[in-house]
């Protein structure tokens, strides 16, 4: 019988691990070997043929379940990055001649996917409002499939209205998905909201150390096994020792992300008093624009949060010499906190009337906050701001 757990605390240490354990290891082992031994069933021939391409070996499919119980969802699959479980996710649901709805403000990779990639599968799209869903009806087609927004968008921390883009999903038959990475199950489960399918990349909170690279699906089983069959195909398939590093990460995912949600707000405060700095996106901060809806679908804001520099594009580079805590690196979500420019990285292959539009400045800062002393990160931002 599968075990069930009241709490986020206990599914993540406990749920979906072997029980009893493998030979009686506490940790997880690593299953490095790329296939396993098949034996007939003297019925169907070979029986449960376990091979790491098919995404079915012991470390996926231990990982999988509990990363499914953190969501609540039905099922969960694991990836080789949080981008090959997007791209699948979406040519999974979407096929020549369907067309897609998409919220303004996504993650760059998901943006150039979609723009510049849809068109060679014969895949359309527009671009919606996720704030204004009043506006959604006028772009759907007889051919729309699915809605696509992020938790809390990439890098502006917009927040789009994610319980109307699951009523929209269900009125016109349109499959739900939301891009998750942001706000982490400690913050929102998708599923509890009747989202279809929940993706992330795994690189960010749900490891939490920067040393890997991981996607996951998680969702309806229905949806979820269709994405696997697909990834079978398209090879985006996690090794075990990937899955043991996320295995291990995910663990900790409550005492991290609660430390980074109460530090981003107390940043996000310093900075939005600060006068160098010309403007804040966190949805923690009352006075965002987004505040409500966070508060109301979210546990907490989350470790992310940007700011436009009052000098502009060469004041967001002087701060990036300056600070010594946060690391000048791209990639969040780890207990190192990590600051970058957008519109040179995650962001940069939008044209600059693209970055205007969803407002990327060119002097805009985001940064991921870390684990680190609340105290010692503002201490060090102010220092370099005052430089």
């Amino acid at each position: 019988m599968e075990r069930t757990f009241a709490h986020i605390e206990t599914k993540l240490v406990h749920a979906g691990e072997p029980h009893p354990r493998l030979l009686g290891a506490v940790a997880m082992p690593i299953f490095q070997t790329a296939m396993f031994e098949t034996r007939s069933d003297g019925d169907a021939g070979y029986h449960d043929l376990r091979y790491i391409r098919l995404n079915n070996v012991p470390n996926h499919t231990v990982l999988g379940a509990k990363l499914a119980a953190l969501e609540n969802a039905e099922a969960a699959i694991v990836t080789a990055s949080g981008m090959a479980a997007i791209t699948t996710a979406l040519l999974t649901v979407l096929k020549n001649g369907d067309h897609l709805l998409i919220q303004d403000c996504t993650y760059g990779g998901t943006h150039s996917f979609v723009a510049h990639e849809f068109a060679r599968y014969g895949i359309s799209y527009d671009i919606i409002d996720g704030a204004d869903p009043d506006s959604w009806k006028a772009k759907l087609r007889s051919t729309t499939r699915a809605i696509y927004v992020e938790a809390i968008a990439n890098p502006v921390m917009s927040v789009s209205d994610l319980a109307a883009a699951v009523d929209f999903a269900k009125q016109h038959g349109l499959v739900s998905m939301i891009d998750n990475t942001f706000a982490s199950p400690m913050n929102f489960r998708p599923a509890e909201w009747g989202f279809d399918l929940s993706l992330h990349s795994c690189t960010k909170y749900m490891n939490g150390h920067n040393d890997l690279v991981a996607g996951a699906v998680i969702g309806r089983a229905d949806l979820v096994e269709q994405v696997r069959l697909n990834l079978n195909h398209l090879g985006g398939s996690l090794d075990p020792h990937a899955c043991y590093l996320l295995h291990r990460g995910v663990k900790t995912l409550a005492l991290r992300v609660r430390h980074q949600n109460v530090s981003a707000l107390a940043i996000a405060r310093f900075l939005d008093e600060h006068p160098a700095v010309a403007s804040v996106n966190y949805p923690g901060l009352i006075g965002n624009e987004h505040h409500a809806r966070a508060a109301e679908f979210f546990d907490g804001f989350g470790g992310m949060l940007s700011f436009h520099m009052e000098g502009g594009a060469r004041a967001a580079d002087r701060l990036l010499e300056r600070v010594d805590l946060p690391v000048v690196a791209p990639s969040l979500g780890g207990v190192d906190s990590l600051m970058t420019i957008p519109a040179k990285t995650s962001h940069r292959l939008l044209s600059p009337e693209e970055r205007a539009r969803i407002g990327i400045s060119d002097g805009l800062v985001r940064m991921s906050v870390g684990i680190e002393a609340t105290e010692d990160l503002i201490d060090d931002l102010k220092r370099a701001l005052e430089a």
